[in-house]
């Protein structure tokens, strides 16, 4: 014997319920989800590096004491984004340092381009979760790099990492990248030209 189906208000009814079910499934299951990612996230940063980034201004120390007991490995890595044509590497590819010691290392840079050029440098720390205990006192990453063709620097970087870095972290590495922004700094100087001539157009019209 079949059953006939419900039809007319009723089964409009049925089906709402069950569309309504389903979304609020949905929107639990996107719920939980979202904590989810929380931990992955950190999980990939730590083994990637990615999101390890550093501080953009210079950290002033506060008078510590020198972890002498312990030794912490810091690597320089330095790369050249896509079209940058620039010279650029570590003096110095590995130092074994003591926390809450103040440390100086250089960066080598070279135009080889008959031009001047403008360069920007952006580091990031790996693992991620160590980016919080570096900390760069002075820097040439936090100012733009101008050279002139054939042009050469040795560019400055201190740095500390600091004492209550995990123990279960040993070795830091501090990678750079050096970005082209020539174009970037021509079209400011164009915008400021045009501004400043803008401007003393409407000073002789007064």
């Amino acid at each position: 014997m079949q059953h006939e189906q419900p039809t007319g208000p009723l089964s409009t009814t049925l089906d709402l319920r069950r569309l309504i079910m389903r979304l609020v499934a949905v929107v639990v299951a996107m719920f939980f989800f979202g904590f989810a990612l929380v931990p992955l996230y950190d999980l990939f940063c730590d083994v990637t590096g990615l999101n390890g980034k550093t501080n953009s201004t210079a950290f002033i120390p506060a008078t510590e004491l020198v972890d002498t007991s312990r030794n912490v490995t810091v690597q320089f890595v330095a790369t050249n984004n896509e079209g940058m044509p620039w010279e650029f590497r570590p003096e110095i590819f590995k130092l074994s340092v003591h926390p809450g010691e103040e440390i100086e290392t250089t960066f080598f840079a070279r135009n080889p381009q008959r031009m001047t050029m403008v360069a920007q440098a952006i580091p990031s720390v790996s693992p991620g979760r160590a980016a919080a205990y570096f900390h760069k006192t002075e820097c040439f990453c936090f100012n733009q790099q101008v050279l002139e063709a054939g042009g050469t620097v040795d560019m400055p970087l201190r740095f500390i990492v600091d004492r209550d870095l995990p123990a279960s972290v040993n070795t830091i590495t501090l990678s750079y990248t050096l970005f082209d922004v020539t174009a970037d700094q021509s079209e400011q100087v164009l915008s400021a030209a045009s501004v400043s001539m803008a401007s003393s157009v409407n000073t002789a019209t007064l």
